[in-house]
């Protein structure tokens, strides 16, 4: 009886792993959080149901954010912005409160972000042609003055144009380079400028929104539950999205 020698079974080579994914490091560290007061939010009188999971108990009648899930959600915010940025679009940001106006323009010149942090004007996003066609006649007028075509006019009627152009570097300052719609909308008070979110949703325009205590954290599509009227929990918050902005930004 001839016996057929079976073929010897290949060895199965091992699979390779994956290399694991790094996740992104913000350096986001909630003793840094706590010093900068993000976690105090408004008293319980004044809370919103919408809040309570993201509440970690009261103290002095106020109630207090649980900073492990506002570091969970600054990251997943953090890192949406960091996609956009990487895929050059454009970020928009919003903080008309008189506390944060100044920070509001650091932070977006630093990053060369759009920014309004003045009043937010109706139409901004709804009625953007009509907002564009000002911003455009802002630009022009601020070219002739540059090039000294408003010397034709009298003392007085320089002056009106002069008071004209302060108005609209108030109105327009922030967005007069802004071509298009934004991509996305980061609102550093959500109930503020609540009007920012309801044109922003308008338009399928996605939002970033530091949400307190006495706000609906699902108004927008990456809140962050935190103290929103601190000067010290919003910059903190800020200087973490400039931060992660310029780690993402392409290299020219």
């Amino acid at each position: 009886m001839i016996k057929i020698k079976e073929k010897p079974k290949e060895e199965k080579k091992p699979e390779k792993k994956k290399p694991a994914v790094k996740k992104a490091d913000f350096g986001i560290n909630v003793d840094d959080m706590a010093k900068a007061g993000l976690h105090f939010g408004h008293r319980t009188s004044n809370v919103h149901p919408k809040m309570k999971p993201y509440l970690a108990g009261v103290r002095n009648t106020v109630h207090i954010i649980n900073l492990e899930e506002t570091a969970e959600k600054l990251k997943s915010a953090l890192k949406f912005i960091q996609e956009l940025v990487s895929e050059k679009k454009v970020l928009l940001l919003v903080g008309t409160k008189i506390q944060v106006k100044n920070l509001v323009k650091e932070i977006a010149e630093q990053c060369e972000l759009p920014y309004v942090n003045e009043r937010w004007l109706g139409g901004t996003f709804t009625n953007f042609k009509i907002i564009k066609k000002r911003i455009e006649y802002f630009k022009d007028l601020e070219k002739k003055k540059k090039q000294g075509e408003l010397k034709k006019y009298t003392k007085k009627e320089q002056g009106k144009i002069d008071q004209q152009l302060r108005n609209f570097e108030i109105k327009f300052g922030g967005i007069k380079n802004l071509s298009q719609l934004p991509d996305a909308v980061f609102i550093l008070d959500i109930r503020k400028d609540a009007l920012a979110i309801k044109e922003a949703k308008d338009k399928e325009i996605k939002t970033i929104g530091i949400s307190d205590t006495n706000t609906d954290p699902s108004l927008v599509d990456y809140p962050i539950p935190a103290n929103d009227d601190a000067i010290s929990s919003v910059r903190y918050i800020l200087e973490k999205a400039a931060e992660a902005i310029k780690k993402a930004k392409p290299k020219k």
